[in-house]
Formats: structure tokens, C-alpha cells, sequence
């Protein structure tokens, strides 16, 4: 019987040395890392923390951590506070969070959608005009959001421009989903554009090649391929629509229809408690109107936060990818 034995002939295996130095750095380097993780967690725990005392508690005392978690704060929230017989009195805060995720959930599939079609012209397609269109959709990237709400407004209003008759979009949600149809913006349609630009030219001959169309190209080869760019700028996209207020205000005027934010702002910024209690709760001097509200505004932070929270990790390993690929050109 053979056996067989294994044998160094005089080469020794190396064995990568680490100095004192390197491992000194190292634990320096983890030691801030996790100081600075500590100091941006901080806020998020004590805003959880204070969300679930009673109010006495969140008002009066300093302690950090409460021994006696309760969740009525959250349960008040979300209660309907609607009088029997008298809709004058809606749950403001599950009607902000209702139409801000109908908002989010349209645009999170129309702008991605929208966006690439148009991204995807810019990028593969030769066509007659499409630099001069590419530099003009460029210079409404220079133009301030301000400068273009009061034109919108407009025409978005009943009487539309020079009085011929507008979309009478005003306290709806058209004006935050139908656009969108169109790309999203500029920088969307843009950065998308320089996503599909990093894809080599070979992959779109060899789909031609086999018989595939533009929009089996875009959706079979491009799209795939664009993924970890389209996943970043939606999160981007999701996170700047999750804290929309400032067209909120100008275009939705009904306390039924605005997004959360703007039912935050009321709240927590201008003390408006009827936006959460309600009028006629308030009037009638009910269990309601006798809180103390402080627990109540943290519990309410909670809520817009903690969704963002959560879904950032699911697209956090498209994100470094996304980031990386945005500047890359064949």
C-alpha cells in the first residue's frame, strides 16, 4: 500500500506577521466606529424610549430608560376619534400616512418605469434632436423648485393659464402621481441615463443580433443589468416623497388629503392638537382632550421614522453598487 505524505521540499508555508502597530490602529479604528454608531443611535432610542412612557414620565422625568413600557400613545393614534354621526372630525394621522403610502407605492413603480423608457432613448437610441433635448431637460435641473411652483399652480388650478381652463387638480393627488408618468424630473431621468452608459454596447448587438426589439433590450438586458442604479435612485426617490411637504402645502388644502408630514408639522412644530384629537373631541373636553401630549408627539416621530428604518437595509447592497456604477461610462 502506497501512502502518500505531504511534503514541504524545504518551502515553508508564510505566515503573515502583524504588528504591533496595525493592531493598535485597528482597535483605535473600531473603538471610534463604535462610539459614533453609539452617538447615532442614541436619538433614535430615546425617541422610542419616550414614545412609550406615560405622559407624566416624558414630560417630568430624565431617565432614559423607562421600566414601565405602555402603548397607548400609538393605540390614541390610531384610534378613530370621529364623533358618532359627525365626520367633521377624521383621524388626520392615519389619513396622512393612508395617502402618503398610496403616493409612495404609485411613484415607486411610475418614476423607475418612467424614467428608464426615457433614460433608455437618451442613452441607446440615435434619433434627430436628442442632444438638443438631452442639454434643454439639463437646464430645468438649474432652475430652483420655487421658481417653477407658482406656474404649476396655475395650471393645475381651476382657471388654468390666462384663464383658459386648467386641470382642476387642486386638493388632489394628481399633482404628486400624474406627473410623474413623465420621468420623475430631470435628475432622475438623468442619472438613470448615466446608469444604462456604463452598460457596454456588446450586450445590446447580441440581443439585437437574436431578434430582440428596444423593449425587449431594455427589459431583458438593460434593466437587469442597471438594477443596483435604479434601486439606489429609488430609495432616494422613496425617502424625498416620504418627507414631501412643501408642494403638500401649496396644492392640498383639505386636512383629509395632506401627507404626513404636513400632519407632523401641525402637531409637533405649530402644537396643533386638533389635527390629532380632533375638534369636537377637544370641545367636549373628552379622555382625549385631557392628555398631555408630549408622550404622544414622540410616539408620532416614531411612526414616520421607523418605516425608512426598515426599509433601508433591503436595498442597502444596491446601494454601494448604485453609487459606483453612476459615474462609469463605456
Amino acid at each position: 500500500m502506497i501512502t502518500t505524505k505531504n511534503y514541504s521540499y524545504g518551502l515553508k508555508p508564510s505566515k503573515k506577521r502583524v504588528s504591533a502597530q496595525t493592531v493598535v490602529s485597528n482597535v483605535i479604528l473600531y473603538a471610534l466606529m463604535t462610539a459614533l454608531a453609539i452617538v447615532l443611535l442614541v436619538p433614535y432610542l430615546y425617541m422610542i424610549n419616550r414614545s412609550l412612557m406615560t405622559a407624566d414620565n416624558a414630560k417630568y422625568s430624565y431617565d432614559f430608560f423607562t421600566k414601565d413600557w405602555m402603548f397607548s400613545n400609538f393605540k390614541t393614534l390610531f384610534y378613530d376619534n370621529t364623533v358618532e354621526g359627525n365626520s367633521a372630525n377624521p383621524l388626520a394621522y392615519l389619513s396622512g400616512l393612508k395617502w402618503t403610502v398610496i403616493i409612495i407605492a404609485f411613484n415607486l413603480v411610475a418614476v423607475p418605469l418612467s424614467s428608464s423608457l426615457i433614460a433608455y432613448s437618451f442613452a441607446k437610441l440615435k434619433w434627430t434632436g436628442r442632444n438638443v433635448m438631452f442639454f434643454l431637460m439639463l437646464g430645468t435641473m438649474m432652475l430652483p423648485a420655487a421658481v417653477t411652483q407658482l406656474p404649476l399652480y396655475v395650471m393645475y388650478s381651476q382657471n388654468g393659464i390666462f384663464g383658459n381652463g386648467g386641470f382642476n387638480w387642486l386638493d388632489t393627488i394628481y399633482p404628486f402621481t400624474i406627473p410623474n408618468l413623465f420621468g420623475g424630473g430631470a435628475v432622475y431621468i438623468f442619472l438613470t441615463r448615466q446608469f444604462m452608459l456604463g452598460i457596454p454596447k456588446d450586450f445590446d448587438e447580441a440581443a439585437k443580433i437574436d431578434g430582440a426589439g428596444h423593449l425587449r433590450v431594455l427589459f431583458s438586458v438593460v434593466l437587469p443589468l442597471a438594477k443596483p442604479g435604479i434601486a439606489t435612485l429609488t430609495m432616494f426617490y422613496g425617502v424625498t416623497r416620504w418627507n414631501e411637504y412643501f408642494r403638500s402645502g401649496i396644492y392640498i388644502s383639505s386636512i383629509k388629503k395632506v401627507p404626513l408630514q404636513v400632519i407632523l408639522r401641525k402637531f409637533i412644530v405649530d402644537s396643533d392638537v386638533t389635527t390629532i384629537i380632533g375638534t369636537q373631541n377637544l370641545l367636549n373636553y373628552n379622555d382625549l382632550a385631557k392628555i398631555d401630549y408630549t408622550a404622544l408627539q414622540y410616539a408620532t416621530i416614531v411612526i414616520a421614522v421607523v418605516p425608512i428604518l426598515l426599509i433601508y437595509p433591503l436595498v442597502l447592497k444596491y446601494y454601494t453598487k448604485g453609487i459606483m456604477a453612476g459615474g462609469v461610462k463605456e
